[in-house]
């Protein structure tokens, strides 16, 4: 496997690819706008510049890996020779079908065809394809060149072969990749997810504040992040849309979104990508401060 492609240059496709050229593969990142690819380059260059204050790599690691990723626009005309796509788009099913479609009419018959779905059933995702054997979640945690974690989820139709060859490729990748079924949700997020939700909601019943929810998780549980602060940084819009995928491929109410949730991403509170959520973040994720909103 030489040439891996990404589709979807935000902050998990950028952070894949970083560690994908790391390891000496030639990369490519794809996305429909030139302003989020230029921020994808600069956004891998910063996380390689704090690897080289670590003493983790030198100047001239920076500039090979640099230079085996490509930033590119145009899918059709760059896609076809490549030996794994992973695609890294938004959570959302109508986008990931129309994407799968188009990768399994363009790229070759032995392309393997990944996704870093975070919930989304990739049975579902490979049935739009005519290489539903070759087609595997890979899911990443966020930041991607620090979590160690990739679940590799099988789809139904998903071959041994395919399976092996992520987590070999995985562990090449120096990740620790975990097997899972295909299920709503998978493993990660069926469990973080509803405690997330539980946390709004305790929040939006004025049980307690955002700082303190936070503190109980993180002194009495010892969890490294409080999870209304987890939120933000994953993207309120993204916790809404998991849970909106568990909560239709299981048909169980506890996995219904809660009323707080719905209304900050209706008011476009995402969290640390619109520099409010629970927290604000005008002057960067170490001195966040809670939201005026929650203020009593």
């Amino acid at each position: 496997m030489k040439k891996v492609s990404i589709i979807g240059s935000g902050t998990m496709g950028n952070g894949i690819a970083h560690c994908f050229a790391q390891k000496g593969f030639n990369v490519s990142i794809f996305d429909i706008s030139k302003e989020n690819l230029i921020k994808a380059e600069s956004n891998i260059s910063k996380n390689l510049d704090r690897m080289i204050k670590k003493e983790k790599i030198s100047e001239l690691e920076k500039k090979n890996i640099l230079s085996r990723i490509s930033f590119l626009n145009e899918l059709e005309k760059n896609i076809e020779d490549s030996d794994l796509v992973v695609e890294a788009a938004t959570e959302r099913k109508d986008v990931k079908f129309n994407i799968f479609q188009k990768l399994d009419k363009l790229c070759k018959p032995e392309t393997i065809l990944a996704t870093n779905t975070s919930s989304i059933s990739i049975t579902e995702i490979g049935s739009k394809t005519q290489r539903e054997e070759k087609v595997i979640g890979m899911h990443f945690m966020n930041p991607v060149p620090i979590m160690k974690l990739v679940e590799v989820i099988k789809g139904k139709k998903t071959s041994d072969e395919t399976f092996e060859t992520i987590m070999d490729l995985s562990k090449l990748l120096d990740k620790k990749p975990v097997f899972v079924n295909d299920a709503p949700g998978f493993v990660a997020n069926r469990i973080l997810m509803p405690m997330i939700n539980e946390a709004i909601l305790t929040l939006e019943q004025n049980v307690s504040g955002v700082e303190e929810i936070d503190t109980v998780m993180i002194l009495g549980m010892s969890h490294p992040m409080g999870p209304l602060f987890l939120a933000d940084f994953i993207g309120l819009d993204v916790c809404l849309s998991i849970l909106n995928v568990m909560h239709e491929g299981f048909q169980d109410d506890k996995y219904a979104a809660c009323n707080l949730l719905k209304q900050m991403v209706n008011n476009n509170e995402l969290g640390v990508k619109t520099g409010k959520g629970f927290y604000i973040y005008s002057e960067g994720l170490k001195n966040k401060k809670v939201s005026p909103n929650f203020l009593k």
